[in-house]
């Protein structure tokens, strides 16, 4: 029962007029904070040059003044250094260049860190055309993951380093004369490349194999065939008029990648000038998303439309994909040598055709290939089968888990059977787990080494951090087994001699990256005519195959989140959201709505509005992959479905995050493409969308013209201004008379904007991984997210058109007459085309000039800044969440729990080793707060105060957010639009600007470009 009874503080309380009380009821504190017995007095203050209050913000005064004023919360004791190295100055970040290779992800980058510990992955802008996706930008987490080996083993036992030694020196010496397989990674490293020649001449029976866990395997063997070197074309898609993709995902994964920024360039209308996109695929990519045209075609048919775009002879293709074959070849013959075809088909044929076909391109680089994909199928299948028949005797992987990704079923069985089984590993995973020897490696920011990415551009790989556990580099080992005593940087160091030519050691380790014209050696062996006939046959028998009755071509595929699986413990990018489907945590089957509705699958969202669907089993021959759950998938071609790689671990990988099934036991010859047939089955699967609405109903969100209209149209046809009615008369939003407030007067200091170009942003989520590093956004988990409780400050809404374009559905919307028409059509307007238009488009706080959540918060703890960011004060919020009610773009996030240190979210921050990633600069926020996007204010802040200290002008470019540092498309600027030269203040001027739900009249500080599609045709 509540008390009705009053307690008096003080006796002046009783007199309504006290002048005590009145000043008491004004003051935040009872006491004043003594900020001069902490920084000096006033008349000390008064002879620097530096304000006080500059110098209160440089050296981060509200921590000091919250410990000093005796706040409520937790008491932490700091142990200083003993003797602080040089290079560590408290509260200043450190960068280090240095590269990314795991083997499925290659990347220069640039490392920060804080007292020590590696905080962030940056883009390394040296490195021109190196892309740093979502997965390298969470690999840092990586670093602090608590499933780690801490140490070498033998027979499951810990054991030191000299003992580890002496049990491989022993193994090795009972292995003489026996069948060896040194089965790793592709590396790309000179040096690597060099030592593992060496241990093979040392241990003659040892020979050595390149494994990638996704192949490109006969890309690899077409261009080898043609070129006579071992490497995979490189494409720069900047200088393409006309691109053709026939299943070839060239803005994911795609030969490994990076192609975004290049394709970028060219999409974006310069001149009235930008390229033509058309995809013929069967799962909705990335790729196909982004295209100006995309036609749904199973893998059969792929190839058919391949040979007719390359002149061959077509058959059995529909009458639609036939004129989209005929528009794309017009298309081509126009571009001339700026047109370019690629192809994801898994056979040597294939790849073939377009490499003869891009002969002449200028978009096509065959001079200087990628040297990051060098496994060769056929050899890979031949250790498998040896060590299934035990023909192989040892097996040593590097950076490789056979285990988890070899196809068969027997391999694991026939892997413990044998003589000698050592891993090199970061991780107990499956292959280690059932190991005799198990050789701890570090994280590859713990370490050094070399890589060549493409022909003649070298970069070095450094560690930021001291080894966290007992680890040993693989070089290292192999250095000490071949009797040689330098150490692995000493090794480097020694080969580079001829590398570096009148360049110095330290400046190339400072840039992390040299372009140089030396030979050196790599793996590039050539295979004879029987292993690649072999390796021709192997990857055409998935092709070749009949579809079994009620079967259906499944297209094996990778995500931009999880890649091929060695970050499957890292719950940045479990939770990441899938950019075409905005699913976590989990992989799926995309099926048709067509072949969904035949066999009665479904997706049905429950009273919460979360998503359940179906489950079926996936049979391919004697393997059966058992309640497989299926999400019905706009734009999927019919007869075909997809599903996705590096799902289903268990070793290594902590309760939480093993999510999803294996589809490895599906990837048969090492192809993308199987035949499969479906059984439903009981039972019905939680999906966790961060998404539930596909389309957009026809209203003014993404805006977009065609390239014609932009050419010819005035602005104010394609992009208008909304009106508003004021006095009975219509009139601009943007109009005095529109607003409710009196304007600030922003000319003066620094006004920030953001600009977000909807024709350079390909959804990669990228920029999303960026913004959780810097900004310690939590994890919250599965359930959690489908409770619409995910607290990502940043989001990539993704929308589907209802009809075949959105222009249709614009078209739809504005017809509509009368309440039966009204009812009908706009329900129908909600349901996503069978073969959609997709759009992009990033959404965070959009510090609005006339926010509506600053007006209605009850304690002023949201609250615009003169720079024109809107301002959370965490302290003073009580959670009422009136603001994120008055929020009309939603992305305002509520925190719900404690997500630190609570055993409920059991993730990176509930761990010692885990918050060894958290930004200091950035506050870890409790529970029962509003947080959202704060344009990284502790970004800008030090820009402004680094630039106060050295007395000189901001340059226009320093100024950056974690998302528009991360982007490597350059759709996302952030600057000062008071400086009338910067790129933001031409985006700002730009025809193609516009806000987002202008009629609101928020006035946001973020600025979007409208979309422009090429649907000229030839």
């Amino acid at each position: 029962m509540a008390s009705n009874k009053k307690y008096w503080k003080s006796v002046e309380e009783l007199n309504e007029n006290s002048s005590i009380v009145d000043t008491l009821q004004q003051n935040e504190f009872v006491e004043p904070i003594p900020t001069d017995e902490f920084l000096g007095n006033k008349e000390t203050l008064e002879t620097s040059s530096t304000t006080r209050r500059d110098f209160l913000k440089y050296v981060g005064f509200t921590t000091a003044a919250a410990s000093l004023a005796a706040c409520e919360g937790p008491v932490i004791k700091s142990i200083p250094y003993v003797v602080g190295p040089d290079e560590i100055v408290p509260g200043v970040a450190n960068y280090y260049a240095t590269t990314m290779a795991d083997g499925f992800d290659f990347a220069n980058v640039l490392v920060k860190t804080r007292e020590g510990r590696p905080i962030k992955i940056e883009r390394n802008d040296l490195a021109v055309n190196s892309s740093v996706n979502a997965r390298t930008q969470a690999s840092v987490l990586s670093l602090y993951d608590n499933n780690r080996l801490q140490g070498p083993m033998v027979n499951g036992e810990d054991v030191s380093w000299e003992d580890f030694d002496i049990a491989v020196a022993g193994k090795m010496n009972e292995m003489a004369g026996k069948d060896v397989v040194l089965l790793t990674q592709t590396f790309a490293s000179p040096s690597t490349t060099k030592l593992i020649k060496e241990f093979a001449s040392k241990y003659p029976n040892v020979r050595h194999v390149i494994y990638d866990t996704v192949s490109s395997s006969e890309a690899i063997q077409a261009f080898q065939n043609k070129f006579g070197s071992r490497g995979l074309a490189d494409y720069d898609f900047s200088k393409a008029e006309t691109i053709v993709s026939v299943g070839a995902d060239f803005l994911g994964d795609w030969q490994g990648g990076g192609y975004d920024s290049g394709y970028a360039k060219g999409r974006v209308p310069k001149n009235g000038k930008m390229s033509k996109h058309i995809q013929f695929e069967a799962n909705m990519t990335l790729s196909g998303a982004n295209a100006d045209k995309r036609v749904p075609v199973t893998p059969s048919q792929q190839k058919e439309v391949l040979k007719a775009l390359t002149g061959g002879s077509a058959s059995g293709l529909p009458e639609n994909v036939m004129a989209a074959v005929e528009s794309a070849k017009n298309h081509l013959r126009k571009a001339g040598n700026k047109g370019v075809i690629i192809t994801g088909l898994s056979d040597v044929d294939s790849q073939t055709r377009a490499l003869d076909y891009n002969a002449n391109s200028i978009v096509m680089d065959s001079a200087k290939p990628r040297l990051t994909r060098m496994g060769n199928a056929v050899e890979v299948k031949r250790v498998m089968d040896g060590v299934i028949s035990g023909s192989i005797k040892g097996l040593i992987t590097v950076g490789v888990d056979p285990v988890y990704s070899f196809p068969s079923k027997d391999f694991a069985v026939a892997y413990e059977n044998l003589e000698m089984t050592l891993a090199f590993t970061m991780k107990k995973d499956a292959t280690a787990s059932r190991a005799q020897l198990v050789a701890a490696t570090p994280h590859y920011l713990e370490s050094w080494g070399d890589v060549q990415m493409k022909k003649g551009t070298f970069s070095l790989m450094q560690p930021t951090i001291r080894t966290i556990f007992n680890t040993r580099q693989f070089q290292d080992c192999l250095l000490k087994w071949t009797g040689n005593t330098n150490n692995y940087y000493d090794y480097i160091k020694e080969n580079w001699s001829g590398v570096l030519g009148s360049t110095s050691w330290n400046k190339a380790l400072h840039d992390g990256i040299l372009v140089s014209d030396a030979q050196v050696e790599g793996d590039e062996a050539t295979l004879d005519e029987t292993s690649a006939t072999l390796e021709s046959n192997t990857a055409n028998g998935a092709m070749a195959m009949t579809t079994q009755d009620g079967g259906m071509e499944l297209t094996l595929y990778t995500t931009t989140a999880l890649g091929d699986g060695q970050q499957a413990n890292n719950p940045w990018l479990q939770e990441m959201p899938d950019p075409i489907t905005r699913a976590a945590w989990d992989n799926y089957l995309t099926v048709s709505a067509s072949d969904a509705k035949a066999m009665n699958l479904e997706n049905t969202h429950v009273a919460n509005g979360a998503l359940n669907g179906s489950y079926v089993n996936v049979k391919m021959g004697d393997i059966v992959i058992e309640k497989v759950p299926v999400l019905i998938q706009p734009g999927q071609a019919k007869g075909s479905v997809g599903l996705a790689l590096g799902y289903g671990k268990k070793e290594a990988v902590q309760k939480e995050m093993q999510t999803g099934v294996n589809a490895y036991r599906l990837y048969n010859n090492f192809s993308a493409v199987q035949n499969v047939t479906l059984e439903k089955t009981g039972g019905e699967h939680e999906f966790a969308c961060t998404q539930l609405q596909n389309t957009m109903m026809g209203r003014d969100i993404i805006r977009e013209t065609s390239l014609e209209i932009f050419k010819t149209k005035d602005a104010k046809e394609w992009n208008a201004v909304p009106l508003v009615s004021k006095d009975h008369a219509m009139i601009p939003v943007t109009s005095p008379d529109a607003d409710l407030w009196d304007e600030f007067e922003r000319g003066v200091g620094h006004h920030f904007n953001l600009s977000i170009d909807l024709n350079a942003c390909t959804g990669c989520g990228a920029c999303v991984i960026a913004c959780t590093a810097e900004n310690n956004v939590p994890v919250v988990g599965k359930e959690e997210i489908r409770k619409s409780r995910n607290m990502h400050w940043l989001r990539i809404d993704r929308y589907y058109s209802s009809e075949e374009a959105f222009a249709g559905d614009l078209e739809k919307k504005e017809n509509i007459s009368g309440l039966g028409s009204s009812l009908s059509e706009f329900a129908e307007l909600e349901v996503a085309s069978e073969n959609p238009q997709v759009a992009f488009q990033p959404l965070m706080c959009q510090h609005c000039n006339h926010a509506p959540c600053e007006t209605v918060c009850p304690v002023a703890a949201t609250s615009h800044g003169r720079q024109g960011q809107n301002h959370m004060a965490y302290n003073r919020c009580v959670g009422t969440r009136y603001c994120a009610n008055n929020c009309p773009y939603k992305v305002r996030r509520f925190n719900w729990f404690l997500y630190a240190e609570n055993d409920e979210f059991d993730y990176n921050m509930n761990n010692d080793l885990g918050r060894m990633v958290l930004n200091p600069d950035v506050v870890v926020r409790s529970r029962g707060v509003m947080e959202k996007c704060s344009m990284c204010i502790q970004k800008t802040q030090l820009t402004i105060l680094e630039a106060k200290r050295d007395g000189r002008a901001i340059k226009d470019g320093e100024f950056s957010t974690a998302c528009s540092a991360a982007c490597n498309t350059g759709a996302i600027v952030f600057g000062d639009i008071n400086d009338h030269d910067s790129e933001i203040y031409k985006k700002k001027t730009d025809k193609r600007m516009y806000h987002l739900l202008e009629a609101v009249g928020t006035k946001p500080n973020v600025v979007y470009q409208a979309m422009v599609r090429n649907t000229e045709e030839v």
